[in-house]
């Protein structure tokens, strides 16, 4: 396939133009030192200053030295010294572009704000800036445009960076244990390798032209060296009476600048989906790693105590997930619906220890299999990598396009468990089987894209069983799944549980889901749980808000002539909760205490938990307000 790609850009007028032309350049700066040296270094006083002629197609210089061979003999020097400030210029920007994810948000932030100032300064203004630090000649030029080239190219990797360390295969890889610099090896540089490839391509081609026009300042390239730059300079003296002379070295220029720009534009279309540029290995372990220590029997998978998460606002801190507390027992599926927006997916993520700055996680308590999961991120990396399991939203991101399913699998068992590769390739052909992915021996070879949707989600659940998960938390398993493939999905989940008597975390919009699958049900709403209760409870739920997205879900008795009932107004704005009950503005029971009071979470007799003054209170039937059509 990349073979066919760039036989496809290699064809079209302008890439087998760029090729053809940087061939010949390359060819020359090997071969022209070798055959012409000796022409272009005789000195002739007899013959100083001439003009083109047969003998001299380029005229010849001050001393007598042939002007064309004295170019042809440059094309290496000038192509290593510009090729030496690109790879510089490549190397400081990834170093300055990934600072944020390498060294944390606030000395990256600090980083990137030195690099957004670098770069709205023009780049051979820089170039000149740095020439005067680093000193005249060769290798003060070399460091002048390799940190002038730096700036624009940290810029452009930062941005693609951001883009990729959000997206779900790199929240997967970081949930596995896999360190900053593993992240961005494996998972980040691979995937945003195409525009830097070009990008440094094309930078070759400005690198050269500004390495030219340093040496025709007389800052670059000094005497008796050298390059297409000095050659310019040296010819500009006699331009109106010898223009050849400047000529020849300014044509080299324009041709050679033209040929890497022309093939960067090539290589644009021939790469398609890059490989990593180079492969880090793996950190080997010599033992396995610790088994987490096991909790008792009987004890809760997870417990979670006045859990919140913040983000800055510009009026104080946004608090989208407020006071929440829950238990999850060992083998139990528990479900967390509500609207979108309410904090189910946050709340999730809270506890996998995945939210970033600047956002802000404080709880009162989370323990999972009896640990605390309020300590060292690095310490938790063993037990969340082989016991917390997550599978995410969407399945066409959480899986790194430019790697094999299988290799992405094996990455959980060859971090946490110190298998080798071939030991963990076939760890994860043997979970892709117990998922009952078909052909797994042959699905493993492949590339995310060439798996379906319910396939991609499958895979998903199977890297969660690379492990001996005791938890695994499934924030909408079946979003953009066509019914039969949810059933499947969900079929699946049921039979893990109880196979391995695993806990579940499910959380979706579509409390007919959660009703099936969970035996107990956690509804949210802006960002708390105003309700508890168990899924065979829900006919008697006490909430109005629980009633309302009850009543949302159609079903064989649902009148079609009838508009489907919804909530009427909107769900509360994080940034601005209303006082009181968040629910209150919607409700049809509210009165001036739930205006002014929040309630809170209670339990009952039966351990159902409720937040709500009017808990259980019938509504009347001319005001009533049920459904829930902005929740699905």
């Amino acid at each position: 396939m990349r073979r066919t790609r760039w036989a496809g850009a290699l064809r079209t007028p302008v890439g087998a133009g760029a090729a053809a032309v940087l061939f010949l350049v390359i060819v020359l700066a090997i071969a022209a030192p070798m055959l012409w040296s000796q022409q272009a270094e005789t000195v002739d006083t007899s013959h100083i200053l001439q003009g083109v002629s047969g003998d001299h197609w380029a005229g010849t210089d001050n001393l007598g030295r042939d002007i064309f061979f004295r170019v042809l003999v440059a094309t290496r020097f000038s192509v290593e010294l510009a090729l030496a400030a690109t790879l510089l210029g490549v190397v400081v920007g990834l170093a300055l572009g990934t600072a944020p994810l390498l060294l944390g948000k606030r000395a990256g932030r600090f980083v990137i704000a030195v690099v957004d100032i670098a770069v709205a300064f023009p780049g051979l203004l820089l170039a000149l800036f740095f020439a005067v630090i680093f000193g005249v000649g060769t290798k003060g030029a070399v460091l002048a445009i390799g940190f002038a080239v730096a700036p624009g190219f940290a810029r452009l990797t930062h941005t693609l960076a951001a883009g990729v360390s959000g997206l779900d295969y790199v929240a997967a890889a970081r949930i596995a244990g896999a360190g900053r610099f593993r992240v961005m090896a494996r998972h980040v540089l691979p995937n945003i390798a195409e525009p830097l490839i070009v990008n440094a391509t094309i930078g070759a081609g400005g690198a050269l032209l500004a390495f030219a026009g340093l040496s025709f300042l007389g800052l670059g390239v000094q005497p008796p060296a050298y390059d297409w730059g000095r050659l310019l300079g040296d010819g500009l003296s006699g331009l109106y009476l010898h223009p050849a002379a400047a000529l020849a070295p300014a044509i080299a220029v324009v041709i050679a600048g033209l040929a890497f720009n022309l093939f960067g534009e090539t290589a644009a279309k021939a790469l398609g989906h890059p490989s990593p540029g180079q492969r880090i290995l793996a950190r080997r372990k010599e033992v396995v790693a610790d088994e987490p220590a096991a909790a008792e029997p009987d004890a809760p998978v997870l417990v979670v105590e006045d859990l919140r998460v913040s983000f800055p606002g510009p009026n104080g801190p946004i608090e989208p997930v407020r006071g929440v507390g829950f238990t999850v027992g060992r083998g139990e599926t528990v479900g967390v619906v509500g609207e979108s927006g309410s904090g189910k997916s946050l709340t999730a993520l809270a506890v996998a220890r995945l939210v970033e700055e600047p956002g802000h996680v404080q709880a009162g308590r989370v323990d999972f299999l009896g640990r605390s999961l309020l300590g060292d991120e690095r310490a938790l990396r063993s037990l969340l990598g082989t016991s917390f399991a997550m599978v995410f939203q969407d399945p066409s991101s959480s899986f790194n396009p430019t790697r094999r399913i299988g290799n992405q699998l094996a990455e959980v068992a060859r971090f946490h468990q110190g298998m080798n590769r071939t030991d963990a390739f076939t760890r994860a052909v043997d979970r892709l089987r117990a998922v009952r992915l078909p052909a797994a021996q042959r699905r493993a070879k492949q590339l995310p894209h060439e798996f379906s949707g319910g396939m991609r989600q499958r895979a998903m659940i199977g890297m969660g069983l690379m492990g001996k998960p005791a938890l695994i938390v499934a924030d909408e398993p079946t979003t953009a799944l066509d019914v039969t493939v949810q059933r499947q999905v969900l079929r699946l989940l049921c039979d893990v549980r109880d196979s391995d008597d695993v806990a579940i975390l499910l959380i979706s919009h579509d409390i007919s889901v959660i009703n099936q699958m969970c035996a107990r049900v956690l509804v949210m709403y802006a960002g708390r749980i105003v309700e508890d209760l168990p899924t065979t409870a829900l006919s008697a739920a006490r909430h109005p808000y629980t009633r309302a997205l009850l009543a949302a879900v159609p079903d064989l008795e649902t009148d079609r002539d009838e508009p489907l009932a919804v909530i009427p107004g909107r769900p509360p704005e994080p940034a601005n909760p209303p006082p009181g009950c968040a629910f209150a503005p919607r409700c049809p029971l509210a009165d001036a205490r739930c205006s002014e009071e929040a309630p809170p979470l209670l339990a009952d007799d039966d351990g159902r938990r409720v937040a709500c003054w009017h808990a259980g209170e019938e509504v009347p039937v001319d005001t009533e307000t049920v459904g829930a059509g902005e929740s699905r």
